[in-house]
């Protein structure tokens, strides 16, 4: 397929040399814009980019939710006890208890790894 585009100049300058390499950078763009409209993604993002930073063992067990995510989680908590939950809001559930348990396990191998150090 061929696709022509009209871009801003800087952005051109900015391709030129990555041009064998559009079609990776499409692809990941197209990625990153999708998962940003996904209902409850960012709270989950957050997460996953800190971990993406391959942060210290002392910085993976003082990890908490950002406010903006704990209010999403406790909204949910809220409205599963009084209304209970749709469809869309249960798959977020299921999305943050995931992220909860990745981040037990970042914990967990973090405190081995602590322990390791001291001894």
């Amino acid at each position: 397929m061929q696709v022509t585009l009209n871009l801003p100049d800087d952005l051109v300058s900015q391709l030129a040399p990555l041009e064998d390499k559009l079609p990776q950078i499409l692809q990941l763009g197209l990625r990153e814009l999708n998962a940003g409209a996904q209902v409850g993604f960012t709270g989950a993002a957050e997460v996953l980019e800190f971990l993406a930073t391959l942060p210290s063992p002392e910085e993976i067990i003082t990890l908490r939710p950002s406010e903006t995510l704990q209010t999403q989680i406790s909204a949910l908590l809220e409205k599963n006890r009084t209304q209970g939950l749709t469809t869309d809001e249960e798959q977020t559930w299921q999305q943050y208890q995931y992220l909860e348990h990745l981040v037990r396990i970042a914990k967990a191998q973090a405190l081995i790894k602590l322990k390791q150090q001291a001894s």
